[in-house]
């Protein structure tokens, strides 16, 4: 019988010994540490409990004896409750509320302890010094992998063979009850699930965790690497997450070409301050905290892209591993039909564990964002859209907006223009003024790492989305007087809170479509809206679908089927159909827009 043992300390005693042993315990594996008080201890219970957490690692605490204060004094229920959590959230979640366990006398043997253990409880000790901590711990013996608190365990999920875990991953699994698990369920945007994340480091540890993946086909998968996705594939509800953000070397392989190599767990802001040494950079969506891996193999449209093209474009090699564990790499000579997929549709195909990109010289850029009042947003849309077609190949500018309040729009707009002359880049910006009333400006020359180095750093934290935003997405060949009527009309709904359009053209239309998997390289804009209800939003959108030529899959979060037509015109889905039936015909990669490998429709 395996057994939950814990103990008990005084936490009136000597605090630098009760320390020790608390260390002991939970470094020996034992699954509690109860904190014994009574009426003259003068402490508060959740204040020891966060004491002892700050000296452990991975031990549930629980509080006895302490009591609660006498009627008189005691405080609001608001106030109690924001203690306790906050108690919770400073223990790691490892606060054990209540006393649900069996307190055995001190020097029980391992007979009384399984009789106390017999209803599942985990069962507390009482303990003076090492030696007694020591006998406890002998009793519990040694565990394979990463030892876990009875209170940890009643935490999985069904469905997960959480025993079965590679033993290369073990150590680094996160389950529901580890205290690093609110770092690694939630995205950037919204809050996630997940029954258990696998952190491999090294391409091998990646067709460890796919064997494991293919062993629970009955749950979701997700592929995290830096947890930033608008779409919310990165995570999910019980089910398995890859998450390969430890993957994120980068290195300069040849300077003469400006070859670099690239983990998929590195973010762009790492990217762009490596680079920039060298005089280099690369193009990179809005966002230098969003991580590498999903966005160089869905596209990536990035404040550089009419001048230098997608992210995908300067890829020239991508190394991973598929759905049977087997790596590869692909370039335009090796898997050559590989490479063309993964530009584009990567997520179905495997988990991509380093990119080789080729960095353009890039030095000091006009940096602006533009703040703009609009009384007229069906007029300010159509402006924009003539204004940021018209300029050059040099200037790329997206715009953001969100409900009118009071018959106002405010409208952001983001602007690069590649070229070291302030002169040029006044005049570049000038005509977008047209849009509404100056209200915010900040411009100025800059390094591109300053510029994706505005995003916080994630720290070990991580993310804390909540919630479910909902997003469509669409690709527009360019904004006619009626397109930017309905838009306006959506956006007066008010069921819409965030609008974006990304200028492209330029040197993403350079590109010839069948180049990539990613083939709508004449749209003149891509557009997203998020709202709270998927519904609404689906019906809200489908009005618009007349002004539209295609979608971009990392920023929609619909499920019908139809919305692969519509990312992918007939005879590249058709193409990436027949290579999904030949690199993954068992559909483990189903989580992210996936390809059906048994339909040909």
């Amino acid at each position: 019988m395996e057994l939950a043992l814990g103990v008990v300390l005084d936490a009136s005693a000597d605090a630098a010994r009760t320390t020790e042993l608390a260390r002991q315990a939970d470094a020996g594996g034992l699954d509690l540490v109860v904190l014994r008080g009574g009426p003259d201890t003068g402490l508060d219970p959740w204040t020891a409990a966060v004491w002892v957490a700050g000296v452990t690692d991975r031990i549930a605490i629980g509080t006895t004896g302490f009591g609660p204060p006498p009627e008189h004094e005691m405080p609001y229920p608001s106030v109690v409750e924001k203690a306790r959590e906050s108690a919770a959230l400073l223990t790691g979640r490892r606060l054990v509320d209540g006393e649900p366990w069996a307190t055995a006398p001190a020097g029980a043997d391992r007979a009384a302890l399984e009789a106390l253990a017999a209803d599942g409880r985990t069962v507390v000790v009482p303990v003076t010094d090492a030696e007694d901590v020591a006998r406890l711990v002998a009793l519990v013996g040694p565990v394979a992998g990463r030892r876990r608190t009875a209170a940890a365990r009643a935490l999985r999920r069904a469905g997960i063979d959480y025993d079965g875990v590679p033993a290369s991953l073990a150590a680094t699994a996160v389950e529901p009850g580890d205290p690093e698990y609110l770092a690694v369920s939630s995205t950037y945007l919204r809050g996630g699930a997940p029954g258990l994340v696998l952190r491999p480091e090294t391409p091998e540890q990646v067709a460890d965790a796919l064997a494991f993946a293919r062993a629970h086909t009955h749950v979701p998968l997700g592929v995290r690497s830096g947890g930033h996705g608008v779409s919310g594939r990165s995570t999910n509800d019980g089910g398995v997450v890859i998450d390969v953000g430890r993957m994120n070397r980068i290195e300069v392989l040849d300077a003469s070409r400006r070859l670099v190599r690239i983990g998929p767990g590195a973010t762009w802001k790492q990217v762009a301050a490596a680079l920039d040494p060298y005089g280099w950079a690369l193009g990179s969506g809005d966002y230098g905290g969003v991580g590498v891996g999903g966005l160089a193999t869905a596209g990536g449209i990035g404040l550089l892209g009419r001048a230098h093209g997608l992210t995908i474009d300067r890829l020239r090699a991508v190394e991973l591993v598929l759905a049977d564990g087997t790596p590869v790499r692909a370039t335009a000579d090796e898997h050559p039909d590989l490479f063309w997929a993964v530009r584009g549709a990567g997520a179905n195909f495997g988990v991509a564990t380093a990119f080789e990109v080729e960095a353009y010289d890039v030095g000091e850029v006009g940096w602006a964002k533009l703040g703009l009042v609009s009384t007229d947003l069906e007029k300010s849309l159509l402006r924009f859209g003539e204004v940021a077609t018209a300029a050059p190949r040099d200037t790329t500018v997206f715009l953001v907006t969100g409900r009118p309040q009071r018959g106002q729009s405010m409208i952001q707009l983001y602007a690069i223009v590649d070229s070291p002359d302030p002169q040029v880049v006044v005049e570049r910006l000038q005509p977008f003024l047209d849009l509404g009333v100056l209200v915010q400006q900040e411009a100025f020359m800059a390094r591109y790492k300053d510029i994706m180095g505005q995003a916080p750093d994630v720290g070990p934290e991580g993310h804390h989305g909540q919630g479910e935003p909902v997003s469509r997405s669409a690709f527009l060949p360019g904004i006619t007087p009626q397109a930017a009527h309905d838009t306006a009309e959506l956006l007066r709904s008010g069921r819409v809170f965030f609008f974006q359009l990304r200028t492209m053209g330029g040197a993403i239309a350079d590109v010839p479509a069948d180049e990539t998997a990613f083939a709508h390289r004449t749209p003149a804009f891509q557009a997203t809206a998020m709202g709270v209800d998927q519904a609404d939003l689906d019906a809200r959108w489908d009005r618009l679908a007349e002004h539209f030529d295609g979608l971009y899959l990392s920023f929609d979060t619909d499920l019908r089927p139809e919305r692969l037509h519509d990312a992918f015109p007939p005879e590249v889905l058709a193409r990436l159909r027949e290579l999904k039936r030949r690199y993954d015909p068992d559909a483990l990669f189903r989580d992210n827009f996936p390809i059906d490998p048994r339909t040909t429709t």
